[in-house]
């Protein structure tokens, strides 16, 4: 059975359970909070997060064109091409909103890139925002996308999440593994992890699963193959090899990796 979802792409991957905050400021995103405001207050208030394969995040500002040129973020494919289906990975989490609240644009807090600062620059961008807080429910598979509203809707088809052979097993590997991994991390960062200061972590093995794959330093990509595992036992066994190899390699280089220089366009200024 498949049901229509409004789509939010964002150049990072969401797992379920996971809380995801937004500071929203663009015009089709902006519509689309209206309208799940507009929900009774007792119904869910659900939106598709689609990580983006190939495109921006926010949308090609509208700066230095005539007044009459639409702006910034009305088109609802901005940034994703003619065919955003291509444009986005076709596995994706459910995002329930439980908090929406109105802000101005003016004080949204700082901008986090070049398009979004230009943007809220922009003053046919100057009016009502909002800050969004959000947890990751459950996985759906992107199986098209609707183009013709204020905000990209996809038709989407829920995918259970199975358990597989082990995962029970697996999950206890994979927690001490994730505990040596971050040992190493607070080590290459010239920090200690007190006894007191280990956070303590899930036993069920889909939470366990969902937790190391959002807190892992890993690129769009990984995480990605992480969310989309055909089930709990595949993505836990991933994880422990990621976990054992980023662990020793950690170990053996002068600096962290910073996986988000691949999130955005290169310039050669």
């Amino acid at each position: 059975m498949t049901t229509a979802l409004p789509l939010f792409p964002l150049n990072s991957v969401l797992f379920p359970g996971l809380v995801l905050p937004l500071n929203i400021f663009e015009a089709r995103y902006r519509a689309l909070m209206r309208d799940l405001l507009a929900l009774p207050e007792d119904a869910p208030r659900r939106f598709g997060v689609v990580a983006i394969r190939d495109g921006r995040e926010v949308a090609p500002t509208a700066l230095g064109l005539p007044e009459s040129a639409p702006p910034p973020g009305t088109d609802p494919t901005a940034g994703f091409g003619k065919d955003p289906l291509a444009s986005f990975y076709t596995v994706g989490c459910v995002a329930d909103a439980s908090t929406i609240r109105e802000r101005s644009t003016g004080s949204i807090g700082p901008a986090e890139s070049p398009e979004e600062e230009a943007a809220m620059a922009d003053p046919r961008m100057s009016t009502t925002g909002y800050e969004v807080l959000a947890t990751g429910t459950s996985r759906f598979r992107l199986l098209s996308v609707d183009v013709s509203g204020p905000y990209l809707t996809g038709e989407v088809e829920e995918l259970p999440e199975e358990e597989g052979d082990g995962a029970g097993a697996l999950a206890s590997g994979v927690l001490r593994a994730f505990r040596a991994y971050q040992k190493r991390l607070a080590s290459a960062r010239e920090r200690t992890i007190a006894a007191g200061q280990e956070q303590e972590l899930p036993d069920d093995p889909s939470v366990v699963s969902y937790l190391v794959a959002a807190a892992t330093v890993l690129d769009t990509p990984a995480k990605q193959r992480l969310l989309q595992a055909p089930d709990t036992a595949t993505r836990l066994a991933d994880e422990l090899k990621i976990l054992r190899r980023e662990t020793s390699v950690i170990g053996k280089l002068p600096s962290l990796p910073a996986p988000e220089l691949t999130r955005g366009p290169t310039s050669p200024n």
